[in-house]
């Protein structure tokens, strides 16, 4: 379990400090800003504004998603293989590159001069937005009851520590 918590490279970020979980908000708000536009593309009487918008945030989630990716390889290579935690990790990845690909389709799919944009493409969105949010659902899992790459409880009893307290009284 240690192995889990201890990045392999700088690179993924310093101890207790992951970079992936603060990098994958990138995909998460492109993403689902760009259903927001989709579907307002429909409603305006001049979507395309929306529909060349949407591509956009597409493009942006999907290059988001593989600095994203590249991060979470290197918090995927410290955890212990045939365990729990790794099984949920390998399902965690393999539902993220299926979004990724998921958005990329979309993004290829898409006329930038459309008026509006398509309902399955609006549905694609939805399929992988819901996808997402059970990767997101295990990734959390991986973090908060694995505690993959979480600092363990006696870092953490700093931050619970009244820095004015004699030792004694902490205890």
């Amino acid at each position: 379990m240690r192995q889990a918590k201890r990045p392999v490279t700088g690179l993924a970020g310093p101890y207790g400090h992951p970079l992936h979980p603060a990098v994958v908000a990138v995909p998460i708000g492109c993403w689902g800003a760009s259903l927001v536009f989709d579907v307002a593309s429909r409603i305006v009487a001049d979507g395309a504004f929306l529909a060349r918008g949407s591509r956009w945030l597409i493009a942006l989630g999907v290059l988001g998603a593989l600095v994203a990716a590249m991060l979470g390889f290197l918090d995927f290579f410290a955890i212990p293989p045939r365990t729990r935690a790794f099984r949920t990790a390998t399902v965690h990845m393999s539902l993220n590159l299926g979004v990724t690909t998921s958005y990329t389709i979309s993004y290829l799919l898409r006329n930038g001069a459309a008026p509006r944009v398509g309902w399955g493409l609006i549905v694609l969105s939805l399929v992988s937005l819901t996808a997402l949010s059970v990767s997101g659902y295990l990734g959390g899992k991986l973090a908060y009851r694995f505690g993959v790459r979480v600092a363990d409880e006696t870092t953490q009893l700093e931050g619970y520590q009244d820095p004015r307290a004699t030792e004694k009284e902490q205890t």
